[in-house]
């Protein structure tokens, strides 16, 4: 796990999955998280996607989900420990691949979707997926929920973890984020998100939907990719960041 640095932080994408922001986006961001074909892409954008990260100076890393391109990986199907781990292992040595083919090392994997908010709270899947990582590269970096099953797991595979927030996704009073089914969910007002985010870095806290004031620690802060003005949103929370005195670096940056 990643020391605490109240004014440092990573601002991570999800991309490569073909939502025709990822050019205007990829200037903006620090870390990108690339599809790897199961929920979207195919191995012609994952490698214009590592290309692209690679000519701005953004780390890579892999955005396993399952494989199910109708639900763009938001369904749970429902897949065995075993199953997930195979799912994973085969999605991340794809991308390694291409990203070798091209020159770049892949710095992280972030599941995505209906993977990611199971390994939340479910540490069988959890635990499938770190084995999945750490089997690979060892030295891969791990992003999850912060206090998630998916944290624990992977610091107990001996992975490096980065806790994850998300700048435009409501929370409750938890700690966790409301599901995308609730209204409120996801939040539209740039100059909130701005505003929250900025906050969320210096004070270690955020405002949930009900309006309590909620801990959080966190490495890394999520921009989503498929968000529509997704490119100007990154631009406006990184300015506004650096403006506030918080560098805006990868994690594998010094």
């Amino acid at each position: 796990m990643f020391a605490v640095h109240t004014m440092r932080i990573d601002l991570n994408a999800d991309v490569g999955e073909s939502c025709g922001h990822d050019p205007a986006l990829m200037p903006h961001i620090t870390s990108a998280n690339v599809a790897c074909g199961a929920h979207a892409g195919d191995p012609g954008v994952m490698r214009d996607t590592v290309i692209l990260a690679r000519e701005h100076g953004v780390a890579v890393g892999a955005h396993p989900g399952f494989p199910d391109r109708e639900g763009f990986g938001r369904r749970d199907l429902h897949l065995s420990p075993p199953a997930i781990e195979r799912v994973v292992v085969d999605q991340v040595a794809a991308l390694a691949a291409i990203a070798a083919a091209a020159g770049v090392r892949l710095q992280h994997v972030k599941p995505h979707g209906a993977l990611f908010n199971l390994a939340v709270r479910d540490r069988a899947v959890a635990d499938a997926i770190a084995r999945a990582v750490a089997s690979l590269d060892p030295s891969l970096i791990l992003f999850g929920l912060p206090a998630s099953q998916l944290i624990a797991a992977g610091d107990a595979a001996g992975l490096r973890t980065a806790r994850e927030a998300f700048a435009d996704r409501a929370y409750r009073a938890d700690g966790l984020l409301v599901p995308r089914t609730e209204a409120g969910a996801v939040i539209d007002d740039a100059a909130h998100v701005l505003a929250r985010v900025v906050a969320m870095v210096r004070d270690r806290a955020v405002t949930a939907i009900d309006g309590a004031r909620v801990p959080i620690d966190f490495d890394t802060i999520c921009v989503h990719g498929d968000t529509p003005g997704a490119a100007a949103l990154a631009a406006r929370i990184r300015a506004a960041l650096i403006a506030s005195g918080i560098q805006v670096k990868s994690l594998s940056t010094p």
